[in-house]
């Protein structure tokens, strides 16, 4: 029996003048898994770049779509079914506003709490029954909008912890694929 395929989608938006905003935070756990992997992103199809390899020992698809955050459900869909993977092998990778900055929280099913990422891919999966890894950015400040928010870099202070907290996401990642969900959290839950 073949081993069953993992697929781990990065959410965030294409483009060099967003790459480091806090709604790429998907692409930047993405990009640290695919240098885990010992491989390189390339443009598929689907409408994603896509990265192949091993991941605790299951093969994983990486992809990163490249539509915008809220068109995400399309690429993410497409590769799904070029790979035939099921939603309960995908997990999904975006930052999370209700979440303290740099805290990982992982889950299974739910709603899209505002995000347009989750919503389009709940959409175009047509279940919401996919695992996600949510890479807390915490709440804007003072009474600025959220959605210019999440579209504005890391600070300063927070580009200074970002490597190693990136690096704390892409490990839950690795730890779900590994042990399971309910050791994940267990493990990774607990800030």
């Amino acid at each position: 029996m073949p081993e069953e395929r993992w697929l781990i989608a990065g959410l965030g938006n294409p483009g060099p003048e967003y790459a480091g905003n806090r709604h790429n935070a998907g692409h930047m756990v993405a990009d640290l898994l695919a240098e885990w992997m010992g491989s390189r992103f390339k443009a598929h199809r689907t409408r994603n770049d896509v990265a192949e390899g091993r991941l605790a020992g299951v093969p994983v698809t990486l992809a990163k779509p490249r539509t915008y955050m809220n068109l995400s459900g399309g690429p993410v869909t497409a590769i799904a079914a070029f790979y035939k993977i099921p939603p309960e092998r995908i997990v999904v990778i975006h930052d999370e506003l209700d979440i303290p900055f740099g805290a990982v929280r992982l889950k299974f099913g739910g709603g899209d709490n505002g995000h347009n990422g989750l919503r389009s891919i709940t959409q175009a999966l047509g279940t919401n029954e996919y695992h996600r890894a949510r890479f807390g950015i915490g709440r804007p400040p003072g009474r600025m909008d959220a959605a210019t928010y999440v579209l504005r870099d890391f600070s300063a202070a927070e580009r200074k912890e970002l490597p190693l907290l990136i690096d704390r996401c892409a490990d839950a990642v690795e730890t779900l694929l590994s042990k399971g969900l309910a050791v994940a959290q267990n493990t990774f839950h607990a800030d």
